[in-house]
């Protein structure tokens, strides 16, 4: 079975054509695609899987900005490509990813050239402004039992999460402790079950109500 044209709507028939021989590439779970203080080297497709992108502060804190998925772009590389910005957060890759890097220079023609596929970057970069917006209100203006409900049922499976605490603070924006803290009271009230290694999500009807109070 040929692999699906990821080129599809992104850009006119003559670019297309030179996207289209750009290698896919392959990266493994925890792999690193850039870090503070590096130059973005190119705009990245995601075919699939899933990359994060983290801020870090000094005292180790962490914070989920956003994921970029198949259809999705980065708006710290698009940033970078458009204003000479350097990268201020850390991307990972959460899971095995297939994906093509368009290099700079080629980047830079297509914007100039091609008005589908600067129309697509464009119109990615105003749709995960507005997404970072969300987030960003959400934690400084939303209730924490809210967001950490809702994070755990995004990331359940078979009803278990196998996340550490730090990983779930980093993913609603907030401390380690505070997240342990929030952890024991919903285990408390027997919508969850904390284990090694795991939680258990014992009444997710309950969680899905509080995590729709989320902002």
């Amino acid at each position: 079975m040929q692999p699906m044209d990821w080129t599809q709507d992104l850009a006119g028939p003559a670019l297309r054509q030179r996207l289209s021989a750009l290698p896919r590439r392959s990266l493994a779970a925890g792999t690193v695609l850039f870090h503070p203080g590096e130059a973005a080297q190119g705009f990245v497709v995601v075919l699939s899987g899933r990359i994060e992108v983290r801020l870090s502060a000094a005292n180790g804190r962490e914070v989920l900005l956003y994921a970029v998925e198949p259809g999705q772009s980065c708006v710290q590389t698009t940033l970078g490509l458009l204003g000479d910005e350097a990268y201020t957060g850390e991307a990972i890759c959460a899971g095995p990813v297939e994906a093509v890097l368009i290099p700079r220079a080629l980047f830079g023609e297509a914007m100039d050239s091609d008005p589908v596929f600067r129309a697509f970057v464009l119109n990615a970069f105003g749709r995960r402004m507005a997404d970072v917006t969300r987030v960003l209100k959400r934690v400084a203006f939303g209730r924490l039992e809210p967001r950490l409900a809702e994070a755990l049922l995004d990331l359940a499976e078979a009803g278990a999460v196998h996340a550490t605490q730090a990983e779930l603070a980093a993913r609603i924006g907030s401390a380690r402790e505070v997240v342990s803290r929030h952890l024991s009271a919903l285990a408390r009230d027997g919508l969850i079950a904390v284990d090694r290694g795991k939680i258990r999500l014992l009444d997710a009807e309950a969680l899905r109500q509080l995590a729709a109070e989320a902002l």
